[in-house]
This record gives structure tokens, sequence and C-alpha cells, in this order.
């Protein structure tokens, strides 16, 4: 099974290959390794709204970016631009589950005694 951690850029779209054409740009569908969350899909929309070429993941879909560029050798530095905001949406994602898990916990530990005691002891390992 695949996990948040496992989400990467793996290729060109098959079926929508760059082409040259008489537009001053050239789009690109990039494909993923396999679909993410919506969340992360807005996180990595979000990431990369102020970016010189404006790239997007459909959130209802999640596994095409969809991004353009002017020349062909815009293309290296701009995937790998994608590539860091993907990394970085993975973290993001996964600190936002952490922290959603360890709150869920902290109302657990209102139990007191031994399982609260056990619940925070829990909530606070570290497993980098």
């Amino acid at each position: 099974m695949e996990g948040i951690s496992d989400i990467r850029i793996v290729g060109i779209d098959d079926k929508r290959r760059p082409r040259i054409m008489k537009e001053p740009y050239i789009n690109l569908y990039f494909t993923l390794s396999h679909k993410a969350p919506s969340e992360w899909c807005a996180d990595f929309n979000r990431i990369l709204s102020k970016h010189q070429f404006t790239t997007r993941i459909n959130e209802a879909e999640g596994l095409y970016i969809e991004t353009w560029v002017r020349d062909p050798e815009d293309i290296p530095s701009h995937l790998a631009q994608m590539k860091e905001a993907v990394k970085r949406c993975n973290v993001e994602y996964i600190e936002k589950i952490n922290a959603a898990t360890r709150r869920a916990s902290a109302g657990e530990s209102n139990e007191g005694g031994s399982q609260g005691r056990l619940n925070d002891i829990i909530a606070g390992l570290k497993f980098d």
C-alpha cells in the first residue's frame, strides 16, 4: 500500500504529451505516483499559487499536475521546483495528521490515572 510519503512525480501524462504550438507556451501534464488526497492537493495548489507558471492539481482527481512553461529550457528547473513542492506537501500533510492525532490523544488523556499517563507517553513518542 502506498502512503502519503510515497507521492512523487513519476512522468508526463501519456495522453497529453507536450507539444510546441504557435502560442507562446507549452502545456505540461505531470503524473503523480498515486492519487493524492484532496487536502494534500489544496496544500500543493496553495504552495504554488504565486509561482511564475500557473501550476495546479484538480483536487477531486488528485493525479495530475497541470502547468505550463514558455520555453522548453524552462522545463527541468520547473520540474525541480514542483518536486520540492511535492516533498513539502508530503511533510506538511503528515505533520497535520500527527497534530490531529495528538489533539485527539490529548482529549483522551483527560481520563487521568494509568490510561491518561499511557496516552500522554504514546502521544509524545517521536518516530523520525
